[in-house]
């Protein structure tokens, strides 16, 4: 009898390369984008730079030692700027061109002579009109003042065309460009001298016209004076950007300054007797889809507003009562316009975490529906505030600071959370570089 040979398994085969390298990104995570590994944050102590390494993050650089509105780094160039709101002697610009191991002092911006703003109203017999007072029919003329600068809010840099561009927003209201890497500054006149805030007043007495209120954001400087706190260039046409102004709304340029256009259709704002006026808005900070710059979004005193059409059309996408409502800072997707996050807040009466549970909202449809993004996140005891310019994104990782020293990460897109640091002055502006 003959024994029957068993029948040999087949030999497995090794996994491939691409095989392997699924395998590996699967249990790597979400791949990072380059930007994803600094972070630079502005705070009431200074300037920080936190790396990210193998062994987790660590802070490489902290400087100035003073409060810092807003630091950010050059994607062109790699130079660091941060604004140095000194209370003695007044706001700097501070730059390092070594990944921050060293900085000096850069170009000071300043009010050129003649730069005037309306300053108020008064009765023609020279009685103060109160702004805030019901409207009044009551004939008046404007009280006028000359500009300086306040504070250094917020920057941005100009496309591959404009290797030089950098673009300043300032409190009062005054938008300054560079085009020789911040050598030189220039007041955007066109804009300063918009029929929306009083006309040329470097000629004359404009046209007595003032739609821009103030922000409570100048208060510290003494004065309650309107501020540009956002700046969105248009990655297909440098000539083309979107700025956000407390409080009047928002503004667009498609011939590189030259000409500016109100854009606040749509918007609203419930505080004032005409809720669609086509001035006073109050946008809290603006941000474009970078792969689909038409797609851009703002989180409003108001509410969240959503346009598809490149603000030509504002749509508001929360409800008064509903948690992802009234807030600061808003994040959007860079390759997805209908993707966005923002941190909610409780309204004008504390301005901090909603129910002492910190959480960031995020909407995949265009702001139809929004979900809670909590995991890692403290949900009791937490009374965080998020600045307008302390939340960011860079590809799948978001982070955000807190008035409270907190500083989060995300590399999931929101889904979890983990804490990088609790022990860090009041942070108002937090960049990935």
């Amino acid at each position: 009898m003959t024994k029957k040979k068993a029948a040999k398994k087949p030999a497995r085969k090794p996994a491939g390369k691409a095989a392997r390298k699924s395998a590996g990104a699967a249990a790597a995570g979400p791949k990072l984008s380059p930007r994803a590994n600094r972070l630079i944050l502005g705070t009431r102590k200074g300037t920080f730079i936190l790396e990210r390494g193998k062994s987790g993050w660590k802070f490489s650089v902290s400087h100035h030692g003073v409060p810092i509105s807003y630091a950010a780094s050059d994607p062109r160039t790699g130079t660091i700027w941060s604004f140095l709101d000194h209370g003695h002697w007044g706001s700097k610009i501070s730059r390092s061109d070594d990944g921050g191991k060293t900085w000096r002092d850069a170009t000071p911006i300043r009010y050129p002579e003649g730069a005037r703003l309306i300053d108020g109203f008064d009765t023609l017999d020279g009685k103060p009109i109160d702004p805030f007072g019901p409207p009044t029919d009551v004939p008046k003329r404007p009280r006028f003042k000359d500009a300086r600068l306040l504070k250094l809010w917020v920057m941005n840099f100009g496309g591959a065309d404009k290797p030089g561009r950098i673009l300043v927003g300032t409190i009062p209201g005054g938008l300054f460009v560079s085009n020789d890497d911040g050598q030189n500054w220039e007041l955007c006149r066109p804009l300063w001298n918009h029929e929306s805030r009083g006309g040329d007043l470097f000629a004359g007495d404009g046209n007595g016209i003032m739609h821009w209120g103030g922000t409570p954001a100048a208060i510290g400087t003494g004065e309650f004076a309107p501020g540009i706190h956002s700046i969105a260039v248009d990655p297909r046409d440098s000539n083309r950007y979107l700025i956000a102004i407390s409080s009047a709304g928002v503004l667009e340029t498609t011939d590189d300054g030259r000409t500016w256009h109100g854009r606040n259709k749509g918007l609203r704002m419930e505080y004032m007797p005409n809720p669609e006026a086509d001035w006073g808005h109050d946008p809290h900070f603006l941000a474009l889809c970078p792969a689909s710059p038409d797609h851009v979004w703002q989180q409003n005193h108001c509410g969240i507003f959503y346009s598809t059409d490149g603000a030509g059309q504002w749509k508001m996408v929360s409800k008064g009562g509903s948690v992802p409502h009234f807030g600061f800072p808003v994040a959007v997707d860079e390759q997805n316009g209908n993707r966005a996050w923002v941190v909610p807040h409780k309204a004008d009466d504390s301005r901090m975490a909603i129910n002492g549970a910190l959480a960031v909202c995020r909407t995949d449809d265009g702001g139809r529906t929004w979900r809670d993004q909590r995991k890692g996140l403290p949900q009791s005891g937490a009374y965080d505030t998020v600045y307008r310019h302390a939340l960011d994104i860079a590809g799948s990782s978001l982070a955000f600071g807190s008035t409270t020293g907190n500083l989060y990460l995300s590399d999931n897109g929101g889904e979890s959370w983990q804490c990088l640091s609790t022990g860090l002055p009041p942070v108002y502006s937090v960049r990935f570089a």
